[in-house]
């Protein structure tokens, strides 16, 4: 019988976890022909998460958590635990409901059929259109940076193959691991699934504006270095800019040589756009010098705390 990993990273979801595991329990109950595996990695809830989970592994032998000792970020910890899943196939299936479980019938339906990735795209979402038109506009613009075809409105939810997560076990060593650039990295066929995200039912989301900022600039620094070759792109062009505006100073005040003033304000305008055009470029620097930092460390995705019928 083959085996099934479902990898669920979760951080105070105390109101979920219970839901998440009976569907999943009831899902592999109409799917009899295969074993499965629940890893369920807690970032070090503050909540009454980590002693449901105790109970419900307790009940479910199945059901295998892993507790960190401390709270490691939302790409680190479930990158772990798919380290760790064991399956034939692994699918990722976060906490929060949002994403169908009962959608993993049609992954491993097309993981049978031959596909080694299966990813579900949010083709729609009940979540506000303010935030899925900024997510759309996001992912257009990573395509049009980088010559790796990535998958839009993917979140992560999906099938991978055993050979995909071997894949990523021996080639790719990045101690903050953007899942989804290596999945469109790795280039193996894939089958898309439409499917409508749900909006939160219970608890609070977990992400806010920084988060959602540190995934959007991971995105980007891991799949492309076109950000850094427009800053030297712009450089170029401001000093083009700059040596223009001087020559039509410089014949201005030759033709008006009496009545002319070069005025404060032209001078200010000029030192605060050049200022803020050498921040911005070095913040874009910046970035690529910190995931260069974080590599360098080589620190471990994260510490371990307690597991739980592993």
């Amino acid at each position: 019988m083959k085996l099934i990993s479902i990898v669920s990273p979760c951080y105070n979801e105390e109101g979920n976890v219970g839901v998440l595991t009976d569907r999943v329990r009831e899902l592999f109950a109409e799917m009899p022909q295969y074993r499965y595996e629940h890893i369920i990695i807690d970032n070090n809830s503050t909540d009454g998460t980590v002693a449901e989970l105790r109970e419900i592994a307790a009940r479910d032998k199945n059901v295998k958590v892993i507790v960190n000792a401390r709270n490691f970020g939302h790409i680190r910890s479930p990158h772990h635990a798919l380290m760790e899943a064991q399956g034939d196939a692994v699918v990722v299936l976060l906490s929060d409901l949002q994403d169908p479980p009962e959608l993993i019938k049609d992954f491993v339906r097309e993981w049978e059929a031959g596909w080694p990735i299966v990813v579900a795209i949010k083709t729609s979402s009940d979540e506000s259109g303010f935030m899925y038109g900024i997510r759309s506009a996001y992912y257009k613009a990573v395509a049009h940076l980088t010559d790796v075809k990535v998958f839009e409105h993917f979140t992560g939810f999906g099938l991978y193959d055993r050979k995909v997560m071997e894949i990523l076990r021996k080639d790719f060593r990045d101690p903050t691991p953007y899942f989804r650039g290596q999945i469109a990295e790795i280039g193996l066929p894939a089958k898309t699934i439409p499917y409508n995200q749900k909006r939160r039912t219970r608890g609070i989301t977990k992400n806010n504006w920084y988060t959602l900022y540190d995934m959007a600039m991971l995105g980007i620094t891991n799949l492309s270095k076109v950000p850094l070759r427009a800053v030297v792109f712009l450089g170029f062009v401001c000093a083009v800019l700059s040596l223009v505006a001087g020559f039509v100073y410089l014949i201005a005040k030759l033709l008006f040589w009496n009545n002319f003033e070069l005025g404060l304000a032209p001078t200010m305008i000029g030192l605060f756009f050049l200022g803020s055009v050498q921040l911005v470029s070095l913040g874009i620097i910046g970035e690529y010098v910190g995931s260069i930092h974080s590599i360098v460390q080589n620190r471990p995705l994260v510490t371990e705390k307690e597991r739980i019928n592993f």
